[in-house]
C-alpha cells in the first residue's frame, strides 16, 4: 500500500499477516464483496513461501524458505483465478549407499521399468519393490478419500475414517507408530529409511514415537493433491504469492506492509486491532480478525496465555552451483539424482542413530538430509546466462537438528552442522561439492544455512518450527470448532499454519477460516 494511503477506520475483515494463508483469506473475502485490510509486519507479503535473491549480485531467485508444493488444493487456484503452476518431478528420489565395497543407490522414478530394476540392483529380487507397490497403493486410496476433506468442515474421526474405508490403512497411520509398518512391510535397511522420511520432515520424532507425531507428518506428506505427488512451483515460491497477492488486490483487498500488529481487543462482536509503522501507531476496527501467524503470536497479541512452542528440528540450505557433480555411482545421471530427492545418511538405522544422539544433546555424527534441484525443472528461477553456462541450484534439508542443540552457539553450531552435513555429501561425489559451488559478485561461495533459530528470528516461527505448532490429526477433536480455525473469542479466528490441517503451503488454513467467516456472516 504506498505510504501516503491510510487505512480507513474499520473493515470486514482485517487479516493480520501476508503470508500465503493470509492472503488466501484475503482473496476469498474480497471477492465475497467484503471490505479487507491485510497488515503485514515486513516490507513485503509472503511469510515463508517466498522467492529471493539471497547471493550479491547473481541472477538466481531461490525459494528460500518453503519450496515445493503437494498440498496445495487446486480447488483454490481456480477459485481465485491464480496464473500459478506447478511441474511434477519425473525421477522421485535417489539414495546412494555402498554395499559391499561398491558405491551404488535406489532410484525412484523414471517408469515403472526402470523402478523395478533400480529395486532388484540394490536389494538382488523382487520382494521389496512389491511391498513399494503395495503399500504406496495404500497410501494412494488413502490420499484420494482424505486430501478433499481438507477444505471442508472438520469430519469428525468416525467419519473420517469412514472415508478412509480401509481398517487395515487407518491402522497403519492412524493408530500404531509408522515404524511397525515399515519394518514389517520392508526388510532392506536403505528401503526402510527412505519411506520414513516423509514421516520426519521438520518432525523431531522416532520411527516408535508413542504421540503417533511421526505418523501426522507422514500423513500430510503422502496425502497431498490427492497423490502425494511434490510439485515444483514455476517460476520459484514467490511465484504464488505473487499471484495470491494480485488476486487479493484485484479483488478490492488493501495490502498494507510495514505495518505491524501490536495487539487486538474484542468482544466476540467487533474487534480493534492497534498496529505500528515508521509513522506511529494505529487503530483499526473489524467485524472479524484473521491471524496468520502462529498459536503464539496470537495469544500474545489477543492477551491470552501463549501454549509452548513446538520445536522446530531442521537445517535448510540454499546452494547455487556451476555444475552439478558427478556421482560415484557411475550408472546413475547426476541430472536424475538430483531433479528428485537425493536422500543422504537416510538408511533406517542411521535415521534412528541421528534421533538418538541429538535427544542426548549432541550432533549427529552422520546428519541426515535430503537435495532437489529445482532449476533442472523450472529453470526460469536463473536469469539466462546462467542457464547458458549451466548453472544449477540445490536445496538442502537436514533432519533430527532440533533447536535445543543451537542454543549455546548458533552461528558455531550451524557452521559445524553444515560441515559434516556436506561431508555426509562428498562421501557418495565423484568430486567435492565446493568444487562446484559458484560464487557472488564479492568471491564468497553461493551457499546460506538457516537453523531453527534462524527461522524464529527471521520469521518469527516459535522454535523454528516450520508448521508452527505440531500438526494436527485432520479431523475434529475437542475445541476445534467447525472449520478447524476457531479461537475462544468469537470473531477472531486463527488462518496460519498452526490451524487445526495446517502446515505447509496449502492455502487450506486460509481458505478455512474465509468459510468461517462467511458462514457467520450468512453468504
Amino acid at each position: 500500500m504506498p505510504a501516503h494511503e491510510g487505512p480507513q477506520r474499520s473493515y470486514d475483515a482485517v487479516i493480520v499477516g501476508g503470508g500465503h494463508n493470509g492472503l488466501v483469506a484475503a482473496a476469498y473475502l474480497a471477492r465475497a464483496g467484503r471490505s479487507v485490510l491485510v497488515l503485514e509486519r515486513l516490507g513485503n507479503t509472503g511469510g515463508a513461501a517466498v522467492s529471493t535473491r539471497p547471493f550479491t549480485g547473481v541472477d538466481a531467485r531461490l525459494s528460500r524458505y518453503s519450496y515445493l508444493v503437494s498440498l496445495l488444493p487446486k480447488k483454490i487456484v481456480r477459485d481465485l483465478g491464480l496464473d500459478f503452476r506447478v511441474r511434477t518431478r519425473t525421477v522421485s528420489s535417489y539414495t546412494p549407499v555402498e554395499r559391499d565395497g561398491r558405491p551404488t543407490g535406489l532410484l525412484v522414478g523414471g517408469g515403472e521399468r526402470r523402478t523395478r530394476e533400480a529395486f532388484a540392483r540394490l536389494t538382488g529380487g523382487e520382494s521389496e519393490y512389491r511391498a513399494w507397490q503395495e503399500f504406496y497403493d495404500m497410501t494412494g486410496r488413502v490420499a484420494k478419500n482424505v486430501f478433499p476433506t481438507l477444505t471442508e468442515p472438520l469430519p469428525t474421526r468416525d467419519e473420517l475414517r469412514r472415508r478412509v474405508d480401509d481398517e487395515e490403512a487407518w491402522r497403519v497411520l492412524f493408530e500404531e507408530p509408522i515404524g511397525v509398518a515399515v519394518e514389517a512391510r520392508f526388510a532392506d535397511d536403505l528401503v526402510r529409511g527412505v519411506v520414513l522420511t516423509d514421516a520426519l520432515i521438520g518432525t523431531f520424532a522416532d520411527a516408535h514415537d508413542p504421540s503417533l507425531a511421526q505418523n501426522r507428518c507422514f500423513l500430510y506428506h503422502v496425502i497431498g493433491g490427492g497423490t502425494g505427488a511434490w510439485d515444483v512451483p514455476v517460476g520459484g515460491m514467490g511465484a504464488l504469492t505473487d499471484a495470491l497477492a494480485g488476486a487479493a488486490r484485484d479483488a478490492g483487498a488493501i495490502l498494507a506492509t510495514g505495518h505491524e500488529v501490536l495487539g487486538i481487543s474484542s468482544d466476540g462482536r467487533a474487534a480493534e486491532v492497534t498496529y505500528r509503522t515508521a509513522d506511529g501507531e494505529g487503530v483499526v476496527g473489524a467485524r472479524h480478525v484473521l491471524v496468520n501467524a502462529s498459536p503464539q503470536e496470537l495469544a500474545v497479541l489477543t492477551g491470552d496465555q501463549p501454549p509452548t512452542p513446538a520445536e522446530g528440528a531442521q537445517l535448510k540450505v540454499n546452494m547455487l552451483l556451476k555444475r552439478l557433480p558427478r556421482l560415484k555411482d557411475a550408472e546413475v545421471d547426476p541430472r536424475e539424482a538430483f531433479s528428485g530427492t537425493f536422500h543422504i545418511a537416510e538408511g533406517y538405522r542411521q535415521l534412528a542413530t541421528a534421533h538418538a544422539q541429538a535427544a542426548a544433546g549432541r550432533l549427529p555424527e552422520a546428519p541426515p538430509s535430503e537435495i532437489y534441484c529445482h532449476s533442472l525443472t523450472d529453470p526460469t528461477i536463473l536469469g539466462p546466462g546462467l542457464v547458458e553456462q549451466g548453472y544449477q541450484t540445490l536445496t538442502l534439508f537436514g533432519l533430527h537438528t532440533p533447536a535445543r542443540l543451537f542454543d549455546h552457539d548458533n552461528d558455531g553450531v550451524r557452521e559445524e552442522l553444515l560441515a559434516s552435513t556436506l561431508a555426509q555429501l562428498d562421501a557418495h561425489l565423484a568430486e567435492p561439492l565446493a568444487d562446484c559451488l559458484a560464487t557472488d559478485a564479492d568471491g564468497r561461495p553461493c551457499i546460506e544455512a538457516k537453523t531453527p533459530l534462524d527461522l524464529e528470528r527471521d520469521l518469527r516461527l516459535p522454535g523454528g518450527n516450520i508448521f508452527h505448532r505440531e500438526l494436527s490429526w485432520p479431523y475434529a477433536q475437542e475445541r476445534t470448532g467447525r472449520w478447524g480455525v476457531e479461537t475462544r473469542h468469537a470473531n477472531v479466528l486463527l488462518c496460519g499454519a498452526g490451524a487445526v490441517r495446517g502446515g505447509g503451503v496449502s492455502g487450506v488454513p486460509g481458505h478455512n477460516a474465509a468459510m468461517a467467516v462467511l458462514e457467520q456472516l450468512g453468504d
